[in-house]
């Protein structure tokens, strides 16, 4: 996994450089800024600064998340059930599924990140409901929205398929059963998350963009 975490990096940092570069962020944000749903929230003046630092943080947050699940299942012992997902969410950027298609760097990158977030939101939701916890304390619900209204209809709906393909198909071959998964769900409920919130900041960070579903007229597929 940490090879497949480098990798994922060093392509990351080469796009940075290179192709994701800032006329290309700014074009794909011209393009789709004016398409938000109403409900996303953003001052004016700001808008198009917090979109940009949005999609390169909701991307390069993709291997921060999944080294952090992989340090807290080795430690949980329970490694070796949740490698399957991780392995998954990493493939989307090194072996793209054919549902990415011929796309900007940039765009492929959006849509790989969209895929493994949307990946670990879906087996937190199910674990969940399996145990009364997450199997990570994340919450990526928010920017996931943002990032499906960034994508766009119907393609992102299409993307959600392919997650869900994949979640059906990673529990139907592994389920969170066994000591080690029912230690982990007892500590868990009885102290909470505290330490390791405070060890890995990047599962608390606030992406400034905000939400608010109250006074919505259109509703959303999402």
């Amino acid at each position: 996994m940490n090879n497949k975490l480098t990798q994922i990096r060093s392509l990351m940092s080469n796009a940075k450089q290179h192709a994701c570069a800032p006329a290309e962020l700014s074009q794909l944000l011209s393009e789709r800024v004016s398409h938000l749903h109403d409900a996303i929230k953003l001052p004016p003046q700001e808008a198009s600064n917090l979109l940009a630092t949005f999609i390169i943080r909701y991307i390069s947050q993709v291997p921060e998340f999944i080294e952090v699940i992989c340090q807290m299942s080795k430690e949980a012992g329970i490694y070796d059930s949740v490698s399957p997902l991780l392995h998954i969410a990493s493939d989307y950027f090194l072996t793209p599924p054919d549902i990415i298609g011929n796309h900007s760097q940039l765009e492929a990158f959006l849509y790989e990140a969209y895929l493994a977030h949307r990946l670990l939101e879906e087996i937190n939701d199910r674990f969940i409901g399996y145990c009364g916890i997450p199997l990570a304390p994340m919450d990526m619900t928010r920017a996931n929205v943002v990032a499906h209204e960034l994508i766009g209809e119907p393609f992102a709906n299409e993307l959600d398929q392919a997650v869900l393909f994949s979640a059906e198909l990673l529990l139907d071959q592994h389920s969170f059963a066994g000591d080690n998964f029912q230690q982990y769900i007892t500590m868990h409920k009885h102290r909470g998350w505290s330490l390791e919130l405070e060890r890995w900041p990047c599962l608390t960070e606030n992406l400034a963009i905000v939400l608010d579903f109250n006074n919505d007229s259109r509703g959303m597929s999402h």
